[in-house]
Formats: structure tokens, sequence, C-alpha cells
């Protein structure tokens, strides 16, 4: 049971001293500069103080950056219809080796009038002819693992007959204090003397408003005076809002909406927005629980220009079946024109698709079905309405397919069609009546075949078995579960209750041994070390030779294994060039023969010697694992984390991850969003902890000259609340 690899280098997504680079000046453009202080929308933004407006404000010292991942897009609505003769680009190192800039007259329908695969990053002028009220760069290939970020988008050219739009004044960046704490804040309720709304703006994580259990609710703040609002933290307790906006006033009675969801992950929540006034609110119109609406803190961040967000709804997840619908592929015998079963995709059969294992995938043959046409086929067991059809593509996906019915798996209606299939996962609205469904691919999107990992069918009839029932959510509240204190005294082992020793080589390029409990023990001062030390163990083997260094690896995998909740350790990392500590979590199936990443890997901490100021959060699953994890560094810049205690946890669920130290939310992931855009979440089944220190490696390096040991990483406690 070894960590597997997680190659990620330096990057500074939460900064808390961030220090930007000055670009360049911009080439002399043709025509009038258009985008300047107009509203603008992005797919995702890295943090609160990198939102979409930043690339438009007129500020060279200021950008937008997105999330680590592909597509993204930066859009800005000009107001009007204008021809547009010339785009520059200003990136940021983080820049994008391909992308499309597109115009709209609609801000749906989308014209591309410039593509490139060979971006250069720098101040890109480019040239271009097209027609539209809004523009866009569509990145589709980033140049770096960070994602897209740029210090101003400007669109160059003329509107007609209207007037040229003025430069407005340079805006400043959003701030990164936070305006509403100890301002006075009401709410429609309280659930009791202890919750008053006052809590949620003083500072205190300990804190927290709560409100009656009903809808809707809000909590207010009165910021003093009027300011431009530019984003908002919410840190929810666990009763928290499904659906709310938030929404700002100049007089506290007449509202404007900057922000909206139906969709709301709970946990803590970091949003960018736009709006100006004096007063803010959150305003719950449904709960996610049955209690009320409970919030920890209520952060308000101001700068910018405060321009008001565009009319432009953000895209929300497809709704659920109505109607009764029901899921009807469940273990349903399943067919296909080929399939593969070999050692890059062993068991890759057409009933993997139809498993609810999210791990797990049908493909086409690797000698016979990497053509088109291919097929994927259902019996539903009986006659069946179908109302939508929900397809999990691995990166192997269909550009042209259709969705076809048949009553006797002979004759085929097609029900949907496409020729612009776009992966990852599509959910599909449908009108048919069949008792067979396929999946009828005309033309590939990759030089591979076609492979599904989920082809899920909704409706009515048909002879459905329900799919097993996923685990409940963390309680609400939550309550402690687990934990260990390592209160023992000086020189006690592990408590071989908790704790198994797992000895044996490192992977990943490591270069210790790790040790039955030698290199594990209490230090009677209420901590856990473990320990790595300079010294070989005979008859081992690593890369090299013998390996050269001892430490200690620890799991609860015979003891303790939890589905969801808060789990946080308090640990002192080891801190020397090629030192890697690590506290996370690994997939329970992967004792009992599931491979790694199709287990799961939840990495809670990882820190490297060489990058003293940062550690890192990071997902592992079989779409996107070692280099390509889904992860987010945690930055404070010029600190070194192996200085002092830190708390590092991770708030779980059925819908979302949140990752914290010292409870600063940093990186939440958004189930939909993650298989919209990476692949399958594969994190709702058991999983165990690990804590490990570790020498050597693919990531950290080896130790050099400037190494010291012994080095201990220091644990004060692990919990996990439900």
């Amino acid at each position: 049971m070894g960590r597997p690899m997680l190659a990620l280098a330096l990057a500074a997504t939460l900064v808390v001293s961030l220090l930007l680079a000055l670009a360049g000046s911009p080439a002399h453009a043709a025509g009038t500069l258009l985008s300047q202080g107009k509203p603008a929308t992005a797919s995702s933004a890295e943090a609160v103080g990198t939102p979409a407006s930043a690339a438009v404000d007129g500020d060279t010292t200021s950008r937008w950056s997105s999330a680590f991942s592909d597509p993204q897009w930066l859009q800005v609505d000009l107001g009007a219809t204008a021809t547009i003769s010339q785009v520059v680009l200003q990136w940021e190192a983080a820049y994008g080796s391909a992308f499309q800039i597109q115009t709209s007259p609609d801000g749906t329908t989308w014209t591309s009038i410039y593509s490139t695969t060979t971006g250069t990053g720098g101040t890109q002028t480019l040239n271009v002819s097209g027609t539209g009220r809004y523009v866009r760069m569509y990145g589709t290939a980033r140049a770096t693992q960070y994602g897209y970020s740029l210090y101003e988008f400007q669109v160059y050219g003329s509107t007609g007959g209207s007037t040229p739009p003025t430069s407005p004044p340079p805006s400043t960046a959003c701030g990164t204090a936070n305006a509403a704490q100890g301002k006075t804040a009401t709410a429609s309720s309280t659930e009791n003397g202890g919750t008053p709304a006052s809590a949620a703006v003083d500072g205190d994580t300990g804190t927290r408003w709560s409100s009656a259990a009903s809808d809707p609710q809000w909590l207010q703040v009165d910021l003093g005076s009027v300011q431009n609002v530019c984003g908002v933290q919410l840190a929810w307790e666990t009763a928290y809002a499904k659906a709310y906006q938030i929404q700002v006033s100049t007089d506290g009675t007449n509202w404007t909406t900057v922000y909206s969801t139906a969709n709301g992950p709970g946990a803590t929540e970091l949003i960018s927005l736009l709006g100006t006034g004096r007063y803010i609110r959150v305003y719950g119109t449904v709960r996610a629980t049955q209690y009320g609406y409970s919030l920890w803190e209520f952060q308000v961040f101001t700068g910018g220009t405060g321009t008001p967000p565009p009319t432009t709804p953000p895209p929300t997840t497809p709704p659920p079946p109505a109607g009764g619908a029901t899921l009807l592929s469940y273990n349903k015998p399943a067919t296909a024109s080929s399939y593969q079963d070999d050692a890059n995709c062993g068991g890759c059969t057409p009933a993997k698709a139809v498993d609810e294992d999210p791990a797990t995938r049908w493909a086409t043959s690797d000698t016979t079905g990497w053509s088109d046409p291919a097929w994927f086929q259902i019996d539903l067991g009986a006659t069946a309405t179908i109302s939508q059809v929900v397809l999990q593509w691995d990166p192997a996906y269909a550009s042209a397919y259709q969705i076809q019915v048949s009553n006797d798996g002979a004759n085929w209606t097609p029900i949907y069609s496409t020729t612009t299939g776009k992966g990852f996962k599509e959910t599909l609205n449908v009108s048919g009546t069949g008792r067979y469904i396929r999946m009828y691919g005309t033309a590939r999107a990759t030089a591979y075949g076609y492979s599904l990992w989920t082809f899920d069918v909704y409706g009515t009839g048909g002879n459905p078995v329900a799919p097993p029932a996923l685990p409940p959510n963390p309680g609400n509240p939550e309550h402690l579960v687990w934990s260990d204190e390592f209160n023992g005294a000086a020189g006690t082992l592990p408590d071989a209750s908790k704790w198994t020793a797992d000895a044996g080589s490192g992977q990943n390029g490591e270069l210790e041994y790790y040790t039955d409990n030698k290199n594990a023990y209490q230090d009677g001062t209420g901590n856990l070390v473990l320990e790595a030390r300079k010294e070989v163990t005979a008859g081992s083997a690593c890369p090299g030779g013998p390996c050269q260094y001892t430490s200690a690896r620890l799991n609860t995998a015979a003891h303790f294994n939890f589905t969801y909740g808060h789990v946080e350790a308090r640990i002192k990392v080891s801190g020397t060039q090629g030192l890697w500590p690590a506290f996370w979590l690994l997939g329970s199936n992967f004792t009992t023969g599931t491979p790694w990443p199709n287990s799961g890997e939840i990495d809670i901490m990882e820190h490297v010697g060489k990058v003293a100021d940062s550690v890192y959060s990071t997902l592992h699953a079989p779409a996107y694992f070692g280099g390509n994890g889904f992860g987010s560094p945690y930055t404070v810049a010029g600190s070194d984390f192996a200085n002092a205690f830190h708390t590092y946890a991770v708030d779980w669920d059925s819908s979302h991850m949140t990752f914290s130290v010292d409870g600063n939310a940093f990186f939440t992931v958004d189930r939909t969003q993650l298989e919209l855009t990476k692949g399958p979440w594969v994190y709702d089944h058991p999983f165990y902890i690990i804590l490990n220190n570790a020498v050597g490696g693919d990531w950290p390096g080896s130790p050099d000259a400037t190494s010291v040991f012994p080095q201990k990483m220091l644990v004060d406690y692990v919990r996990v609340s439900q």
C-alpha cells in the first residue's frame, strides 16, 4: 500500500502575500478600446482576488485566473453589437497554448474568429474580423499545469454610430481584508440567544449565526458606507443553503441580486461578484437540511469597479428527470460492437458501464474497435418510456453519435443525435419508447475507440433493479466519531487498536524503508512522531540499491474505515530537501484488490521540502491521477510550513469536498463540475487514513548536501466527525 505519485510543481493558488509581476504595455491597436470596464464573466476564478473583471479594468497589475482544468473561458459583454478588428491578450505566466477568440450576438451561440494551437504567451496582438456583442477567449489547452491567467483582455473595434466609450478611471484590485468584520449585522431570525447575527461577522470561526427552520431567511451586514463589493466568502455550518442569493442595497430596503445559485455546495464558498451598496445580505430560499441556515462567518471583500453583473445567468446543472423517473439501466444485460480485455483495460466489458461503479468502464476493442461505427446497447427488460440518458465518457468519446431505441433489438429509432459531442458528462433530456436502447457512435473524437464509465437511462416502465443507496451524508450537527490525541507516555508505540505499521519500501522512486514501528512513537508531550533517519536497511530494495533511509508509514485500514465527514489533523511537517510528509485517505477497496487509482485517493495534505511555503491537496481517480491529479496548492509566500503546527482538514460529503488549512478554505471540488470537466467522482465508498514521512521520490527529489537528518513529522491529533 504505497502512496501513488503526485508530480505537482509549485503554484501560487491561494497566496496570502501575493506578488504580481508587471505586464508590458500593449501594442498600438486598431479601432477604439471597447472592453474596458465592461461586464466580464468567466468559466471559473482561481480565487476572490482574481475575478473576471480584473482582465478588463485597465490595471496591468490585476488579473483574472481560472481553475486548473480545460476548457476555460473569459467573456466580455460590449453592451451593443460591435465590429471587432483587434484583440490584445496580456498573459500572465499561465497562458493558453491552444485557444480561440469567439464572438456572439446573444452570449449563447458562438463563432470563432481566431484559433491557434501554438499560443506564445506574453502579449499577443491578434488582428481579427468579426461582429458581435459578446467576445470571449475560449481556452482548450493550457501551457502549464496551472490555469489560464490574463492581466488584460482588450477588444478593439467600432460600434457603428454609437459614441465611443470613454476610458473609465483605473479600478483597484479586489481587496483581501474582510470589510464585514465587526460591522452591524441583523437577520430575519435567530435560532436562540447563543447564535446571533453578529456571530457571523465577529472573526471567530467558533461562533455562528443560525436561523429559524423555515424559508426564506436572511443575514444582512451594514458596511457603514457605500462600497464596491467584489467578493464574499461563506463559511457554512452543516445547516447550509441549497438555494440563495447575494444581494446589495444602498438603503437597506431596495435590493439588487449580484449572485444567485440553486445548487449551493455548503462548506466554505468563495464567490467572485460585482456590485455596489452599503448593505449586503445572504438571502436563503431553500435549505439543504431540515434545520435552518447557519454561518460561522460571512466575509465581504471590496474594491474593483462595482459594475453590476451581466444579466446572462450562470450555467446550471441539468435538472433531474421529471415525472417520477427511475434509473432503468442498473445491472441490465448490456452488449456492444466490441470490448477490450487486456493489460491496458482489463475486463472493460459492456457490463461495466451499467454497474454504477464510476471507476469501471466499457471500451471498444483495441484491435478491432478503434473504428467507426461502434455501438453500446442495453436491454431494459421490458418496454420503457425514456426521458433522460446520462453518459459519462472516458477521454475516448464520441464526437458524433445517436441515442436510439428499439422494441426488438433489431429495428432502431433515433431519439437524439449530435455531431458536436463534448465528452465528459453529457445529460440528454429525450423522449422515446422501447425495450432496448443504444449509443450508436459514428465519429470518434480521438484516434482511439469509444469508452464509457457509465451509461445511465432514466424513465418509467422497464424492469428496473434499484442500485445500492449512497451512504448517508454527515449529520447536522456533526459529532466526533473517531480520534487519536497521542497522549501516551514518551516512547510508547502508536495505539495498535487504531494504527497498523505499513512496513516495506516506498513507491514513486522513494528512498526510504518503512519500518515496523521502529520510527514511530509518542513523545510524551501529546504528539506522534514519524521520524525519517539516514540509515541503511540491509536486504531492502530502493532505486540504486538498498534503501539508504528509514521512516514510518501508518494506516487505519484494519481498524477504522469511513465515508464522508470532517477529517482533520494538526501536524508539524518535516522540512528539508528530499522530504515528503503526507496526511491522506485511500479507498478501502484497495485492500481487497481494487487497483489504484480506481480505489480513489484524497490527499488532504502533502508537503515537499524544496517548496517550504506551500502544501498541496489533490484528488486521484482513474480519469485524473498522478501528475494529472485534480488539486491545488495553498501558499503563504515566504513562510516555512515546517516551522510550526498547522491544522489540515477536508469536509467531504456526496456533493463536494472543501480543503482547508488553519480554517482557511482554499480548494472546493464540486461533484457536478468535476464530472463535467475532469471525469467520474469515485468517493462514495469507505476510505481509511494514512500518515507517512517519505524520503526522496519523483516529486521532492533526493536529499542533497543541504539535507538534515533525522527529520520528525509531529502529529498532535487526528479527528473524524460525521
